[in-house]
């Protein structure tokens, strides 16, 4: 086990993420989040794109 200390505005958003998502599991929200920026960055190391698409179309550009 890991202890990590956030401040206020790390801590709101956490919370927000949890209300979200339905879960009092705060690690597994950091677990998804990591994951997620583990991937953009591994995306961006090979030169290749990540990008988000909503259900209108829209895509927003995650790595580069």
């Amino acid at each position: 086990m890991v202890e990590v200390t956030l401040n206020r505005t790390a801590g709101e958003l956490l919370a927000r993420r949890c209300v979200e998502l339905g879960t009092e599991d705060a690690s597994g929200v950091v677990i998804r989040a990591l994951g997620l920026l583990d991937l953009a960055q591994r995306t961006r190391r090979q030169g290749e794109r990540l990008v988000f698409v909503n259900e209108r179309g829209d895509e927003s550009e995650v790595a580069w």
